[in-house]
């Protein structure tokens, strides 16, 4: 015991586990603030590969219809609900 009290009595051995105690537990960028944002850094990052995934798939399907008239015609037509002036658009909504 009386090993224990003797590293006590020494200023530098105080201020450093208490520095440490600081750092770890108390500090506003202590270990669990850390594991936090870190685990919220890679729920960012699958986010983020998700929407460029997503992006390039948006616009391959944009590349697409700009390059083929029948195609975006029928996009209008499905989507918009484009017509012609000679045309009558019937909408049927099932229930």
């Amino acid at each position: 015991m009386a090993k224990y009290l003797k590293y006590t009595k020494n200023f530098y051995f105080v201020f450093t586990v208490l520095f440490i105690v600081w750092m770890v537990l108390i500090d506003s960028n202590d270990i669990i603030s850390h594991f936090k944002l870190r685990s919220k850094l890679s729920d960012l990052e699958d986010q983020k590969a998700y929407y460029q995934e997503r992006k390039e798939k948006i616009q391959a399907e944009r590349e697409e219809l700009l390059s083929n008239y029948e195609l975006l015609e029928k996009f209008a037509r499905e989507r918009y609900l484009m017509k012609r002036k000679t045309e009558d658009l019937y909408v049927i909504v099932e229930e």
